[in-house]
């Protein structure tokens, strides 16, 4: 019988967590799921705890590689999938029994969206609430709708991806998983965003992100801050900025750490900079002025009309900044976008 969802998910030394992650993926409320673990090299006790839960379970299918990284594990774990819907989860991670029947019925009620993810609970491995989570949580608590994930798309990547579900004929069609010096999830979703897809959030916490000092994503170079700005600065340079000029919203450390990438990226149409410090105005970054907020107007006259980039570091400046724009006239999304 083919599965009506699929489950990918590579592992490397998850031993102590990975029979968790795997026995509530199988417990789900939807019946019809296969779950596709790519043991990836593992040093500890993975492939034998994997290989106790395969005996009597047709469900889990176990594939052995030598290393090959995140990427291309799950690029090689998308080919073993015959559902129409592909999940995502890490080996560190739970779920709700739930989680995977609600995302499903979620891409059923809106066949526009090619992608959902879930909002989570964010825990340590212990299970106690880590420290300096809150304002991640409560950023990805507020993506529900295509028009929220539009909106955020390149602060960060708007959907988690051990929550990731989506419909695999469309993400087949995209390209798949691509491997690089890069998140891939997050390249995956501006590619989907670039093809014009639609992608959500299920508003409910169906997922418990554990996060612990050897997770991937904080020790492996390609989720690294430099990664993702260098990623996000290809994407706007290919999307957005490729027939119009750039403004960036900030010339501080951020904003000229924003200007780098983008013209490494191929930018060269970056006209300036807004900054509120008035020890900034009429001075040059990266050898293009400093403008005050209300000389925006005049620079916004010019054709092509440019995009403005709110790149600023300091909590709360993001609001401050949206409000600024929305009080001259500008719509997010068409007229500016928040890169930081």
């Amino acid at each position: 019988m083919r599965p009506r969802v699929n489950v990918v998910m590579p592992v490397r030394d998850g031993g102590a967590t990975v029979r968790a992650a795997v026995e509530g993926l199988l417990r789900q409320t939807i019946a019809e799921v296969e779950v596709v673990v790519i043991e990836d090299g593992s040093r500890d006790d993975t492939p034998t705890i994997l290989a106790a839960l395969a005996r009597d379970e047709p469900r889990l299918e176990v594939i052995s590689t030598s290393g090959i990284g995140i990427g291309p594990a799950l690029g090689l774990g998308l080919v073993e999938c015959r559902a129409p819907f592909v999940a995502r989860m890490d080996a560190d991670d739970l779920c709700a029994p739930e989680r995977l029947e609600a995302q499903v019925a979620f891409l059923e009620a809106n066949p526009e969206v090619v992608l959902c993810g879930t909002h989570v609970t964010i825990a340590g491995l212990g299970g106690e609430p880590p420290g300096g989570h809150d304002a991640a949580r409560q950023w990805i608590g507020a993506i529900r709708t295509p028009e929220d994930v539009r909106r955020e798309l390149w602060v960060e990547c708007p959907i988690l991806h051990p929550t990731f579900c989506f419909r695999r004929e469309e993400v087949v069609r995209a390209g798949g998983y691509r491997a690089g010096p890069f998140p891939e999830d997050y390249e995956l979703v501006l590619r989907l965003a670039a093809r014009g897809h639609a992608m959500a959030n299920v508003p409910r916490e169906l997922v418990t992100w554990r996060d612990s000092a050897t997770r991937a994503s904080r020790v492996l170079p390609a989720y690294s801050r430099d990664a993702f700005f260098r990623l996000k600065a290809e994407w706007l340079a290919l999307t957005r900025l490729a027939a119009r000029p750039a403004i960036v919203w900030g010339a501080g450390k951020v904003g000229r750490f924003v200007a780098r990438e983008l013209l490494r990226a191929g930018v060269e149409k970056l006209a300036g900079f807004v900054d509120i410090d008035p020890l900034k105005w009429g001075r040059t970054v990266r050898e293009r002025p400093v403008w005050r907020p209300e000389e925006l107007l005049d620079a916004l006259a010019r054709e092509p009309r440019p995009l403005v980039l709110g790149a600023v570091g300091t909590l709360g400046a993001r609001a401050l900044i949206r409000e600024a724009l929305a009080g001259l006239g500008l719509a997010e999304v068409e007229d500016f976008v928040m890169v930081a």
